[in-house]
């Protein structure tokens, strides 16, 4: 069985953190699968997904690591290229990556306690973020 839901929230830009894993859950059991494995992916070449303890320092931690890995203030050929100044939020999103797989192992994604599914909002702007979340099980 093949079951996919999109979802949809606003972020802040500049590396904004967001816990997703409730709703990742609710699809889960919407989907009534059982057995399988889940993708969790960003739709955008500014974002990314992957998993972390939620809490504010370490939140904070992640967001200081980015900007000493590509800073906003770092001259980037895309910039000047498309004069958009987020060229830095491209390299952060490819560094990291648009997407994970998480195990599903009866009806419960296969998580660590302190282990949440988080989107990072790596652009230079607000953004109206979609995630696409996808389960192939039984």
């Amino acid at each position: 069985m093949i079951f996919g839901k999109e979802i949809q929230f606003q972020t802040k830009g500049f590396s904004d953190i967001v816990n997703i894993s409730d709703q990742v859950r609710d699809i889960r059991n919407e989907s009534g699968i059982t057995n399988g494995i889940i993708s969790i992916s960003v739709i955008g070449s500014t974002a990314s997904v992957t998993t972390i303890e939620y809490e504010p320092s370490l939140v904070e931690d992640m967001q200081e690591l980015l900007e000493k890995l590509a800073s906003v203030n770092m001259v980037s050929r895309h910039s000047k290229t498309w004069g958009d100044d987020n060229g830095f939020s491209h390299l952060r999103a490819s560094l990291m990556g648009p997407s994970i797989t998480v195990p599903i192992n009866k009806s419960k994604m296969v998580l660590g306690t302190w282990q949440q599914i988080i989107v990072i909002d790596h652009d230079n702007r607000p953004r109206n973020r979609k995630i696409f979340v996808q389960i192939v099980g039984d």
